[in-house]
């Protein structure tokens, strides 16, 4: 049988192995608006996206680029927080946007502007490799605030698989880092985050020159992957990264207070294509267990199965969890069997629960405090009256405390001493932001992609339109007596799944500008996908449709019942 022609994307890596294409060249012609787009696609394994105001195309396209910055599990020093607020505000719109995978996106930096921001980056200990394109993407952990054992090994097993499967393409560093310069006003800031004792976990790119002199990555080739991989820890009974949306989840088994080691699933994967049956979201699978001493090696086993068996004809069909699908589970545990030279245990008992953060104030093992801040749709902003961003910028220059991002994408500061939790708090009361105050607990959950007007996949609105969906969902839970209820609610301006909504209990995902495809059913903790309820439904009519739906909850639901599981029982069997 005659093989498929490769796909785009495809070609264009293996012409230019080493991700550099004519980027530098661009970046130096300043009558250039914009990257080309082959260019643009090797920008996505730089860690950015170029887009264009979409408000704006009438008048005149206006180009930018979305920088996405590599937090493992969601660390971010005081210092380096400080650089990126910094950056938000020299460079790009002057919003730091958490994403879902626990990363800081940076919106709106204009072309002439980039090797600022990234080298700047760079030298606040951070990164921006390979957090888009086809590659391990940033590898998401539960934040560890608390200061447990357990809390400590996963993390640090995170960053330890974050290392192993960092690119060594060397053109990033040729383009972004050699020879650029800190802007004056920045060198302070970057200084502080030098001198901060924390440790670039990120090392620096150096691949060997292959048989025909170009540089080639010895772990993902000339090529790279067919598709993104996304590798995630959980600890249960908390499923805070959505462990089973990942193409690889290591979910921890804790034994007197440390790791034994991990359950492994695999093919996991939230991303469809409207009207195309053969795309679809899948839960990973069970693998087996592994001790913890086993992790590189487990994730280097499932990139390289990627790499080798992915379809590089059909990028719609290129994840992870269509091999598994097509090749079935048990010959992907026999190929990684057979790569690793051990076989797995049989998994472990596990169970989760629940995910979301608890806001508010806690206490460390330490005795120190940590605060959960809620973030609506990620997006910290100051806005009239609610200077949020001022404030904590002002918070961690004054008490230094570690920023941890949360697969919700909010935001805890830990390490505050005890004596210092009132001085916190009057920070925050003087830019409008009580800390105390509870939101509902639906909108405490939702998410959000950023959708229009920065992102070029956008069908219909999702961040802006966030808030108002929350507010009549919330309206209506109140009509019923129903408020203290919690609805885990996800939105999406495309099929992509950026926020997760195809396991949420209740999702909605744009279609067209106004409508959106609502599905209902999903498990609250994240083991269970939803289901379509409704097709191409006009958002201006969601609460119309969802009123007997949740009166129909209340008078039926079974006894402690969530949202999700009545909907998956009764509404979308």
């Amino acid at each position: 049988m005659d093989e498929k022609p490769l796909s785009k994307n495809e070609l264009l890596k293996a012409a230019s192995p080493t991700l550099a294409g004519t980027i530098a060249e661009t970046l130096a012609d300043t009558e250039a608006e914009k990257f080309s787009e082959d260019d643009s696609q090797l920008l996505k394994f730089h860690g950015m996206y170029q887009q264009d105001d979409r408000d704006k195309r009438r008048v005149k396209r206006e180009y930018s680029v979305m920088v996405r910055t590599r937090q493992t599990g969601g660390t971010v020093p005081a210092a380096q927080y400080l650089v990126y607020d910094a950056l938000a505000d020299r460079f790009g719109n002057g919003t730091l946007r958490i994403t879902t995978r626990q990363t800081f996106q940076f919106h709106g930096v204009l072309k002439g502007d980039l090797r600022n921001v990234i080298h700047t980056i760079n030298a606040a200990l951070g990164t921006t490799i390979a957090t888009a394109g086809d590659i391990n993407r940033n590898v998401t952990a539960p934040p560890a605030p608390a200061g447990t054992q357990a809390g400590k090994q996963v993390r640090d097993d995170a960053f330890d698989v974050t290392r192993a499967l960092i690119p060594t393409a060397t053109a990033y560093h040729q383009i972004w880092i050699d020879g650029a310069k800190l802007e004056p006003e920045l060198t302070s800031l970057v200084a502080g985050a030098q001198q901060s004792g924390v440790t670039t976990p990120y090392p620096i790119p150096t691949a060997a020159p292959g048989a025909d002199g170009t540089a080639v990555d010895p772990l993902y080739g000339k090529t790279y992957l067919p598709r993104k991989f996304k590798i995630g820890f959980a600890i249960p009974p908390r499923n805070e990264t959505d462990i089973y949306t990942n193409d690889l989840g290591f979910i921890a088994i804790v034994e007197n207070g440390v790791v034994a080691g991990y359950n492994v699933v695999a093919g996991g994967g939230l991303g469809t294509t409207h009207g195309m049956a053969a795309t679809y979201p899948r839960l990973a699978s069970p693998i087996g267990f592994i001790p913890r001493e086993h992790v590189v090696e487990v994730a280097r086993a499932a990139i390289t199965t990627h790499r080798d068996f992915g379809d590089r004809a059909n990028r719609r069909h290129a994840r992870l969890k269509y091999i598994l699908d097509d090749r079935g589970v048990p010959w992907f545990i026999a190929e990684m069997e057979k790569r690793l030279g051990f076989q797995f245990a049989p998994s472990r008992p596990a169970v989760f629960t629940g995910q979301g953060d608890d806001y508010g104030w806690h206490k460390q093992c330490d005795g120190r405090q940590f605060l959960a801040l809620f973030v609506e749709a990620g997006r910290v902003r100051d806005t009239p009256g609610r200077a949020f961003k001022t404030a904590l910028r002002e918070v961690v220059s004054k008490f230094s405390p570690q920023v941890w991002l949360t697969p919700s994408q909010n935001i805890l500061l830990s390490d505050i001493a005890s004596e210092a939790r009132q001085d916190v708090e009057a920070v925050f009361i003087a830019h409008g932001v009580d800390v105390n105050v509870r939101v509902t607990p639906t909108r405490g959950v939702a998410l959000a992609c950023p959708a229009l007007p920065t992102c070029g996949f956008a069908l219909a609105e999702s961040e802006r339109a966030l808030p108002q969906v929350i507010g009549e969902i919330e309206t209506l839970l109140a009509e019923l007596g129903l408020g203290s209820e919690e609805i885990l609610v996800r939105m999406t301006g495309c099929s992509n799944g950026c926020a997760r909504p195809y396991a949420a209990e209740l999702g909605l995902v744009g279609t067209a500008p106004g409508k959106y495809n609502l599905l209902l059913g999903g498990g609250h903790a994240g083991t269970r996908l939803n289901k379509l309820y409704r097709e191409n439904l006009k958002l201006d009519d969601l609460a119309t449709e969802l009123r007997p739906l949740l009166a129909r909850f209340k008078t039926e639901r079974e006894n402690g019942e969530r949202f999700g599981d009545f909907a998956a029982r009764v509404l979308v069997q």
